[in-house]
């Protein structure tokens, strides 16, 4: 099979790998489609550590169940059924432990971070039975590859509890900011707004339909007090740098919460006063539960068309390295590029059957 291997920082190769074999109570997993994570381009660049020489990475994917292994009911997960997997694998003799909180359960293994687990940029993966999760056949299988941030999102809603009057704040436009946007609707809050510097990146939000800020007309507190009638309630941080974390504070109001969900700097510099004094609450967030991620699959299948927008490319595994390099340069588009392991025919105009990007609108959009 088709693998990209992080042979260096910065290098992407595609080698030839023996296909996995599934064992007792595993799945083995014909990937169509996996997404580039911002954890994995920082990974690629090797700035944030989270990923090694060697590695295969990728965790954000979906594709077709292709064998099961001994042990697991073929009715349950029939072979060809669509299908997604979370990545954040608990041992069961944790799992009733750590319930509701898979997240916390101390022997957890988080595929496409393990550097010893062969993870999804792959043409095939296995992995463990009670990790894979059907998708609706209505949703596009290629879609299936934002099940993953949509469950970082809706993880990150939920740790707030906002009602739906809360009037909300959302600091960065990228994916996760993306996501977040839309698990919010998914919890049924309307009043949104978000502050985003990059022109492509507001503009695809705003195609959600939400308000969009750009910070470099005004400091986001004023902005955002003007956009929703008054501070945020909430204010939730997809970026996670010292200014976004000091504009999500500030924007909201006395007694409010934010939640840090971006990961963009492993130290930040916090305004204390604004948490202690003015009694907001900070909360960190990371993944999901294995609810949340059952939900967002869930929510994905019935809600494709809100899904769509979120993807502004589609490579094949030769073209990644060149992806890769552009998010890490910040040249990337707006939105997801997907890594396609789907060798679908093409039609006669060269474009894909199913996504309709060809390699030069590709390039043209990374470019821009």
């Amino acid at each position: 099979m088709r693998a990209l291997v992080l042979s260096d920082y910065h290098r992407l190769d595609v080698v030839e790998r023996p296909r996995p074999q599934p064992g007792p109570g595993e799945v083995l997993l014909r990937l169509a489609a996996t997404g580039i994570c911002g954890s994995d381009f920082h990974g690629f660049t090797g700035e944030n550590g989270r990923r090694q020489p060697g590695q295969i990475m990728g965790h954000e994917s979906s594709g077709t169940i292709a064998a099961l292994g001994p042990g697991v009911d073929a009715q349950a997960l029939p072979v060809g059924a669509p299908a997604t997997f979370n990545p954040v694998v608990v041992p069961t003799e944790e799992a009733e432990a750590y319930r509701d909180r898979e997240q916390h359960a101390p022997s957890k293994q988080v595929i496409g971070v393990a550097a010893d687990i062969q993870a999804s940029f792959a043409d095939y993966l296995v992995v463990p039975a009670r990790n894979v999760l059907l998708l609706s056949p209505e949703l596009p299988l290629h879609l299936g590859a934002l099940i993953e941030p949509l469950a970082v999102a809706v993880h990150s809603v939920r740790l707030a509890a906002p009602s739906p009057e809360s009037k909300v704040l959302v600091v960065g436009g990228g994916p996760i900011g993306q996501s977040v946007v839309l698990a919010l609707k998914m919890a049924g809050i309307s009043q949104i707004v978000l502050s985003e510097p990059a022109a492509d990146r507001r503009e695809l939000v705003a195609s959600l339909g939400v308000d969009v800020l750009d910070p470099a007309e005004g400091p986001v507190p004023e902005q955002t007090a003007e956009a929703l009638g008054g501070p945020a309630d909430l204010a939730i941080d997809a970026v996670g740098v010292s200014p976004t974390i000091a504009d999500a504070l500030s924007a909201t109001r006395l007694g409010g919460a934010v939640v840090l969900v971006g990961m963009g700097a492993p130290t930040l510099e916090i305004p204390a006063f604004a948490v202690s004094t003015e009694e907001r609450a900070l909360i960190g967030s990371f993944t999901y539960t294995a609810r949340d991620f059952a939900d967002a699959t869930a929510w994905a299948g019935e809600n494709a068309d809100a899904l769509a927008p979120l993807v502004s490319a589609t490579v094949r595994p030769e073209e990644a390295q060149e992806a890769f390099r552009s998010l890490a340069a910040g040249e990337g588009p707006p939105g997801k590029i997907l890594v396609s392991f789907d060798d679908e025919p093409r039609n006669d105009t060269g474009l894909s059957a199913e996504t309709g990007h060809d390699a030069e609108t590709i390039r043209e959009e990374m470019a821009r």
